[in-house]
This record gives structure tokens, C-alpha cells and sequence, in this order.
């Protein structure tokens, strides 16, 4: 349970809110106090998807669908209005914790406990099934465990077979690890209730080795086992093997009904071993605990004899409720002195009978505050680029926070990934379960982007990357993806600008770098496509990862040189092209050399020496010192670093921003995640670096920020951004 925040109401529908117990990408449940003081979860759809047409239908549903549903096992529906402005369900709340947390923290639970609750589950599908219902969702995570039994909760993606208005084919829906084979295709109307077995088999898996049965990883790894592999059954007790092996059957027509797996489950009996361990009853009895522990809800006096009806309209009715701040109107005093003196010793503490917005006497208005989380590597190979960012970010919050007329205060997290992708992912889980953050900037490189966009895009965190160029990413899915720069792919537009139109070179040497993958094989590959389309040839030379030896470079540089071309594009990194540099030199080549964004490094000036002199970099950053709209920034940096400020610095601080007038433009106080990713395409920012706004035709926010470096006397000068003839939009590929 979690305190309730600043922008949590005191009470819904006559249910006074005590806690938070949890959040997803479409609500908030509470832990809610009846008018006779009984206890209730109370889930509230977030107020960016109640006016979705979707969204309402779907919680209609659960609400339909809750009420059908008669099993002891099942979490019993008690009131709910879905057509309220924000609808909501109550349901009973059980104290104890999920079969996931018990598991996580107890480790793997006994054969026969795992038969006792595996068979109650089975009665509960059976009953859900009986209702002309598919849960769709049966996991570790939605099965409370109470001493008398479990309990399975969240009916918000069940639906009756029937039904295929809101379920379409080709949509994956659940939970991967615990999916079926068909719903893992995204077969929708073949989804029944043997979907729901298998789901039941990997739960009763997962329960009893504490391992899933089709393993760990990515998503959509999870997704292919689940589809073409054999699970993973050799930690399962071998009496309940076979019946497991049934219940994860790839066909669906092979796998028991629920009701034989319940009779399965129990032929063995019952005896000590069906007990729940000591440390899983210990856990369950801290909960319950937690909840005795609670404070009483007391009465509140509200003190305005001149406005009576005005004051009782904004009395606030729970001590959590003057914890967080005053009503509308009226002196706000604990029902006893005792609290007037813990919450400060002055009866003059919370006043607000003054005009609406006027500030508080002697004391500074209190802003909300709206978390954001750098995620960035600071301490592995590109700690340059992490940091740089880091101190861009620091600026923009400050200077957000300095504004006078803010509505919020930006609240900033560090955190390091180190460059490392496993590192990168258990970090994307840690924000996306931390409901206060409610964005993140980064991460720093391509290759932990692509590990955690999935698992940012599950937790709806939208993900604000400065310095990450990924191809190919499917924008109408991941949706939580804002890359402030240009793809890899599109970098080459300058290249091929600076060799068509400063060098106009008839004939250019491709030197594609095995060693970089696809990058450098795409980088070679724009360049030829873009030159041909101005009757300008190519000539592509591959350099293989193990020709790493001076002679290979030698070599390659005499092929060049005798080959006449007039320019030499380079794909690879820093080390290998200041080898290019010095072989390119040695040969007496004088033509044009350009290389991509990956060799732009100050370690290819340390390496290449006199021999770096004249080479052309592309980049998806600016030189702030020479952007008259970067002044005030490159001035605080200095102020505060003593320095000039370093590549993506700037970058960092427009993305900082442009979540900051995202937030601005949606409310402080209904900045969820889920109105803030649908704010983003919307957003349009003018940075000190480049403009932010998404475009349909680009699929991206910025498609303009590509600018040349040059090498001169030893340093990077920045050329600054080659653009098209034509109206001066860029040029394109």
C-alpha cells in the first residue's frame, strides 16, 4: 500500500480512500473505507481514457462481467457505476498478497499447496466459463492469497467468446509467459476457455519451480516459445508433470477442461503438505497487519461561521485528505489538539478564507510536483554522451523551476544503466512499477533503447530519447516513443548533401565497416541509392572485422587511390577509421573523405593525428556555442561547469522541456501516463537546438536536426545544417 498523493480525491461516490493499492495503464485501485466501515478495493479508470469510447466499453464489461461470475474463489463485485465521469468498481478487498509476490519473496510453493489452490483456481475458470466468459488473463499477479483459499481478481479483459467488437484478430492480449498459443498469435475469436487452461498450466508451473515455463526475456521472445517450443517442465514434481504437459498442449482441442483439471488436482488428496509454508503465512500476516495498522478515519471541523454553506460544500472528510493540503475554503482543524499541535502547534496552520489564489502570508505557495527519471549510462562506454545529458536535464529543471508562472515543479531521478541491456531492462521495470514517474529521458544508446522500449511501452512511461537513432519502430504500437533526433538511416541526407553539392564528386569509395552490423551496411547503402538518383556512382568496398592489421588498411587505401574516387565514405567507428585516415594519407589519396555519426568521437582525432584533417562527420546534435538562440543556456552551463557545454547537452535540455510544456499542456494534476503519451503528438516545441513536434509523414518529432562536422587544426568545427535548394526544407532520401 502506498500513501494517496496530492492529486487523489478524499472520497468517490460515498467510499473514503485510505490507500493506494496499485496502478495499470488504465486505472488506480484504492484501498476505500464503506459509510460502515468496511473495507473495499475501489478501481477508478483514469480520467484520459473515461471519454474513450474503447475504454468505457471495455470497463462496461468488466463491470458485466464481475457481476456474472458466482465462485467462492472469485473476488466478489459490490457496487460499481461505469457511467460516472469517472467509473469505477468496488470490489471486496483480501489483505493478502499475489501468488507472484509470495513466489518472488518465499520462493516455489509446495506440490501440495500448489494442488489445494490449482484445483479452487479451476473452479473459479469453471465458473467464470459457466458465466459464457474467457478471462483472458489468468497470472500470478491477479490470484490473492487469503488463509482460506485464493482469490482471482481482474476481469478486465475477459469477454464472452461471442464477443469480437473489442477483441480483433491480430492483437496480442494478456500477459506474455501466461498466454496461450492462439492468443499469442493474436487470434482472437479462437480464444475459448482452453485458452484459460493453458494459462492455468503455466501459472501452476510458475508456482511451483518459481520459473516460467517457457522462459524469460523480451516479449515477443516469450511470444515465439510460447508458440513454436517445447515448455520447460523438468523442476515440476513428476506426479503433476503430465497433467501440466496436457494443460500446455499447443493444440487446443488436447487440453483438459477445467473441470477435469480440478478432479486431476485433487485425486491425490489432501493432507500437511497441502498447507501454505510458514514464510508465505508470515507474509499474508504482515499484510493483514498493515491494514489494522491503519489510522482512524476521524471527523473534520470546518471553522467558517461567515460562509456555512460554502464550508460544508468543501469540507474534506479524512485526516489523509489534511495531510495533503486544505480545501477550498474554510480553517481546516484536527478533531482533537493533540493533532493540532503533532501538525505544527498553531491553530492559524491551513488557512484559506482568504480570495481564491491568493498566496498564502509569509509562506510560498505549494506547486505539485511531477516526477521525471533520467535513464542514461554514466559509467560504461558511453558515459560521455550519459553525462552530458545528465547536466542538460539538471538545467532544464532548474530552469523550469525557476519560472515564476509555473504550474508544477519538475522533480528529477538519476539512474545508470552502465550501457549494459539486462542492466537497462530491470531498471525500465523498477520506473514502470514506480507510479510516480511520470516520464523518462533516454536511454543513452541504441542498444538498451531497443531492450526496454517494450517494457516502457507496457508500463504507458512515455520514453523521451535524446541521442538514440532507431530504425524501424513501429510508432502506432509503441506509442510511449518520442526519439528527439533523426533515425540512423535518415543521417545520411547530409553526407549525401556535402558530396552532391560542396565536393560534387562524380565517383564515391563506400567503405562499408563489417564490425558496425547494420549500420554501417544501411549508412553505404542511403548513400548509393541517394547518389544514383543524381547520376553520381558509387563503389562499395567491404572492410571485413577481421581486417584489422595496418597492412588491410594499406591495402584497401591503394584501391581507393587507383580507383579514381573522388570522395571516400567511411561507416565504421573511431579506431578503424583513424586507421582508413592514416593509410587514406600514406597512399597520397586528396580526395574528399566523409564519414557517419560513429566515427565522430575525439578518440579518431587521437588516433588518426595530422591524418584527420578535412574529414566531414555527419550528426544528429548542434554546437551550442554557435546557436544564437543557445546563448542563455551555453552561458548558465558555463556558469555552473566552467565549461563549453558538450554534445547533446542541448539536445538533453529541449527533450527536458518538451516534457515539461507536455505536462503544461495536459494538467499537473491529470498528468498520468496514459494523458501524457496521447499529449505527445500533439506538443509542439521550439528548443534552443531544434523544433519538437511529431509529423505522420516522418513518424517522428524532429526530422531536420542533421548538421555536418569538419576536422580543422585538430578540433571538430561545427559546419552546421545542410538543407535542400528548394524552400529551404532538408534534403530527403
Amino acid at each position: 500500500m502506498e500513501p494517496l498523493r496530492g492529486a487523489d480525491p478524499a472520497a468517490i461516490a460515498g467510499y473514503r480512500l485510505l490507500r493506494r493499492l496499485g496502478a495499470g495503464g488504465m486505472g488506480v485501485v484504492y484501498l476505500a473505507r464503506t459509510g460502515t466501515g468496511s473495507l473495499v478495493a475501489l478501481k477508478v479508470i483514469r480520467a484520459a481514457y473515461a471519454a474513450d469510447a474503447g475504454f468505457r466499453a471495455r470497463f462496461r464489461r468488466e463491470v458485466a462481467t464481475a457481476g456474472r461470475v458466482a465462485s467462492p474463489w472469485v473476488v466478489p463485485l459490490l457496487d460499481a457505476d461505469p457511467g460516472a465521469e469517472s467509473p469505477w468498481l468496488a470490489t471486496a478487498f483480501v489483505p493478502g498478497p499475489s501468488l507472484a509476490e509470495a513466489v518472488e519473496e518465499c520462493g516455489p510453493l509446495p506440490e501440495g499447496t500448489v494442488r489445494q489452490f490449482g484445483a479452487r483456481l479451476a473452479e473459479a475458470l469453471d465458473a467464470v466459463h459457466t458465466a459464457g466468459l474467457v478471462h483472458r488473463d489468468v497470472k500470478p499477479g491477479n490470484v490473492l492469497l487469503a488463509l482460506d483459499g485464493p482469490r482471482m481478481i481482474d476481469f478486465g479483459i475477459a469477454r464472452a467468446p461471442e464477443d469480437t467488437a473489442l477483441t480483433a484478430t491480430g492483437v496480442v492480449v494478456g500477459s506474455p509467459g501466461f498466454l496461450s498459443p492462439e492468443q499469442a498469435r493474436g487470434r482472437g475469436r479462437e480464444i475459448g476457455p482452453a485458452s484459460d487452461v493453458f494459462s492455468l498450466g503455466c501459472l501452476l508451473a510458475y508456482a511451483v519451480t518459481g520459473e516460467r515455463p517457457f522462459g524469460d526475456g523480451s516479449a515477443a521472445e516469450v511470444l515465439v516459445r510460447t508458440v513454436h517450443d517445447e515448455p520447460d517442465l523438468d523442476g515440476v514434481p513428476a506426479a503433476l508433470r503430465p497433467l501440466l504437459r496436457r494443460c500446455l498442449a499447443k493444440d487446443p482441442g488436447d487440453r483438459p477442461g477445467v473441470p477435469e483439471v480440478a478432479r486431476a488436482l485433487t485425486e491425490r488428496g489432501t493432507g500437511a503438505g497441502d498447507r501454505l509454508p510458514e514464510s508465505v503465512t508470515r507474509l499474508m500476516a504482515r499484510r493483514s497487519t498493515a491494514v489494522l495498522a491503519l489510522p482512524p478515519v476521524e471527523s473534520t471541523v470546518v471553522a467558517d461561521t461567515a460562509n456555512t454553506a460554502e464550508a460544508a460544500e468543501s469540507q474534506v472528510t479524512s485526516v489523509d485528505a489534511l495531510r495533503r493540503g486544505p480545501g477550498r475554503r474554510g480553517l481546516l482543524v484536527l478533531g482533537s489538539a493533540a493533532g493540532v499541535l503533532a501538525a505544527g502547534g498553531t491553530a492559524a496552520w491551513w488557512t484559506a478564507l482568504r480570495p481564491r489564489g491568493a498566496p498564502a502570508t509569509g509562506s510560498r505557495a505549494r506547486r505539485p510536483g511531477v516526477v521525471v527519471a533520467l535513464h542514461a549510462d554514466l559509467s560504461g562506454g558511453h558515459r560521455t554522451e550519459g553525462r552530458a545529458q545528465e547536466e542538460g536535464v539538471r538545467l532544464a529543471v532548474e530552469h523550469h523551476n525557476s519560472l515564476a508562472g509555473r504550474g508544477f515543479d519538475l522533480l528529477l531521478q538519476v539512474h545508470d544503466d552502465a550501457g549494459d541491456a539486462t542492466r537497462a531492462q530491470r531498471l525500465a521495470d523498477r520506473l514502470g512499477d514506480d507510479e510516480r514517474v511520470r516520464a523518462v529521458i533516454g536511454p543513452t544508446t541504441d542498444v538498451c533503447a531497443k531492450a526496454v522500449l517494450s517494457r516502457y511501452q507496457r508500463a504507458l512511461l512515455p520514453m523521451v530519447s535524446v541521442s538514440v537513432g532507431l530504425d524501424g519502430v513501429d510508432v502506432s504500437t509503441h506509442r510511449v516513443y518520442a526519439a528527439t533526433r533523426p533515425s540512423d538511416s535518415t543521417l545520411a541526407t547530409p553526407l549525401v548533401a556535402h558530396l552532391a553539392r560542396t565536393v560534387r564528386a562524380r565517383e564515391t569509395a563506400l567503405v562499408d565497416d563489417a564490425t558496425e552490423g547494420d549500420f554501417s551496411w544501411r549508412l553505404c547503402a542511403n548513400v548509393a541509392e541517394a547518389m544514383r538518383s543524381t547520376d553520381l556512382r558509387t563503389t562499395r568496398y567491404a572492410l571485413a572485422a577481421g581486417d584489422d592489421t595496418a597492412g588491410d588498411f594499406r591495402a584497401l587505401a591503394a584501391k581507393v587511390t587507383a580507383s579514381g574516387a573522388e570522395a571516400v565514405l567511411f561507416g565504421g567507428g573511431p579506431a578503424r577509421a583513424a586507421k582508413l585516415a592514416r593509410a587514406l594519407r600514406a597512399a597520397g589519396y586528396s580526395g574528399a573523405r566523409v564519414a557517419g555519426r560513429l566515427a565522430l568521437d575525439p578518440r579518431f582525432l587521437d588516433a588518426a593525428g595530422d591524418a584527420a584533417e578535412g574529414w566531414v562527420f555527419a550528426a544528429p546534435f548542434v554546437d551550442p556555442t554557435r546557436v544564437a538562440a543557445a546563448k542563455p543556456f551555453v552561458t548558465a552551463y558555463r556558469r555552473r561547469f566552467g565549461t563549453t557545454p558538450p554534445w547533446y547537452c542541448a539536445e538533453a535540455y529541449d527533450a527536458t522541456l518538451f516534457v515539461a510544456q507536455v505536462v503544461a499542456a495536459t494538467g499537473a494534476s491529470d498528468a498520468e501516463r496514459g494523458a501524457l503519451v496521447d499529449r505527445l503528438r500533439t506538443t509542439d516545441h521550439q528548443g534552443i537546438a531544434k523544433r519538437l513536434r511529431y509529423t505522420a509523414s516522418s513518424k517522428g518529432y524532429n526530422t531536420d536536426g542533421m548538421y555536418l562536422f569538419r576536422v580543422a587544426d585538430g578540433r571538430f568545427g561545427w559546419l552546421g545544417q545542410y538543407r535542400a535548394a528548394d524552400g529551404g526544407r532538408p534534403a530527403t532520401i
